[in-house]
């Protein structure tokens, strides 16, 4: 059985506020503010949001996996570096871990040897505790260069505190996934368990029709290859939780009646599904793509122990439209207990967002990636205001720089 995630203060979850990148690929220099329980990205092909759901997966790896791998799984350097720019990749994450405190900054830089090698460049984590005496700048309680450094521990760490010298063994290690594993540096712990344990999908209904070896896992894997033994521990610990995941599905799947999992004399575990109109149930593989997908989306919004931070690309592939609008409210109520960023071309998914919950992505004339919030563009908040709908001021092209046919003009100047 797959580990439990570590549980989370139930008043609120941890969530990024605001995410900086620079050099990495067609994200020259991109900074996505105001980031909101919900966040949908919108843009035409190649405009950079699956590039922004990589940083993300990146990041996540680098805690995960080491640097070197996630590293070499994209190229290095080569590959990673935007075209025609030296210096290293930046990351800074602002994110909220404590509502009675400020919101902390992570700031990453990771540039490359001349042998190669991937290195931590540079690496701080700032903090300011908030209250009735408490004033100033954030103020920084770990600082690392080149694996050299420093760490202020203790609950509430103080500016003043002794920052104690902990080299690393290595130039290529992160400090935060390190120093992370010590309790006494909680807040640093904090970090280190909230980007370790996001959920970036890569979800694949060829991937949920494998055979796996059988076995109850508490989480589903990226491409969701392991949905039967999610469904099987859903079926051992929370049966409630897994009827209330069937019921759903079968209000958007009418004739599904039933999906359980079963195992081989071999040791390999088969998820079945039962048609209402049948006696017998059909294997997985022979269930369509958005059945499959719908189930996983399921499973992964209502995971009893949620991640704290959900990314899901184009929800609507395999989907049929009129089921969007009831994944988007789905979304917004999985936002109780997680963040989630979404990538969409659906105006039926975006029927059930906000303008101010939407970014729209596009490349400038040197090719490198732009964000624009839906609410800021000129009219849209007027035209929302009057009952207009967010999905067909897109398709009508009022978003401007969100309509891949459109080359130039400032946002909202289309369909004009």
């Amino acid at each position: 059985m797959k580990a439990r995630r570590a549980a989370r203060p139930p008043q609120q979850p941890m969530r990024i506020e605001r995410l900086s990148v620079q050099n990495y690929r067609a994200l020259q220099a991109i900074d996505l503010m105001d980031l909101r329980p919900l966040t949908v990205l919108l843009g035409p092909n190649g405009s950079g949001k699956s590039t922004i759901f990589d940083v993300l997966s990146f990041l996540s790896e680098c805690f995960t996996d080491g640097l070197r791998r996630a590293w070499d799984r994209r190229g290095r350097f080569r590959e990673l570096r935007t075209r025609g720019r030296s210096g290293p990749i930046v990351f800074e994450l602002q994110y909220q871990e404590d509502p009675a405190d400020a919101p902390a900054t992570y700031h990453l830089e990771i540039d490359e040897t001349s042998r190669g090698e991937p290195v931590v460049a540079v690496e701080w984590l700032k903090w300011r505790r908030v209250g009735p005496n408490e004033a100033g700048a954030p103020y920084k309680i770990l600082s690392y260069k080149n694996g050299k450094g420093w760490v202020i521990s203790g609950k509430r760490p103080e500016r003043d505190d002794r920052k104690v010298q902990q080299p690393l063994d290595s130039p290529e290690t992160l400090a935060v996934s390190t120093l992370g594993q010590l309790q006494n540096n909680p807040r640093v712990v904090a970090l280190r368990r909230f980007i370790s344990n996001w959920y970036i999908s890569y979800l694949s209904a060829a991937d949920a029709r494998d055979q796996s070896e059988a076995g109850a896992h508490e989480h589903l894997s990226k491409t969701g290859d392991n949905l039967a033994n999610v469904i099987q521990f859903l079926k051992e610990r929370h049966p409630q939780l897994l009827d209330q995941i069937f019921e759903t599905l079968r209000c958007r799947v009418p004739r599904i009646e039933a999906v359980r999992s079963e195992a081989t004399r071999d040791g390999k575990l088969l998820l079945l599904i039962k048609d209402a109109p049948f006696t017998d149930p059909i294997l997985a593989r022979f269930a369509s793509d958005g059945t499959l997908k719908m189930l996983a989306y399921l499973v992964v919004l209502l995971d009893p122990e949620p991640p704290p931070f959900i990314g899901i690309e184009e929800p609507e592939n395999y989907l049929h439209p009129r089921l969007l609008p009831e994944l988007g409210e789905e979304c917004r109520r999985a936002t109780e207990r997680s963040q989630l960023l979404v990538t969409t071309h659906s105006p039926f998914f975006l029927d059930a967002v906000r303008a101010d919950e939407i970014r729209i992505l596009h490349r400038d004339e040197q090719g490198f990636t732009q964000v624009t919030r839906a609410s800021d563009i000129r009219g849209i908040p007027e035209f929302i205001a009057n009952g207009a709908s967010l999905g067909k001021l897109w398709l009508e092209g009022y978003f401007g720089v969100g309509d891949p046919l459109v080359r130039a003009g400032a946002p909202g100047d289309a369909g004009r």
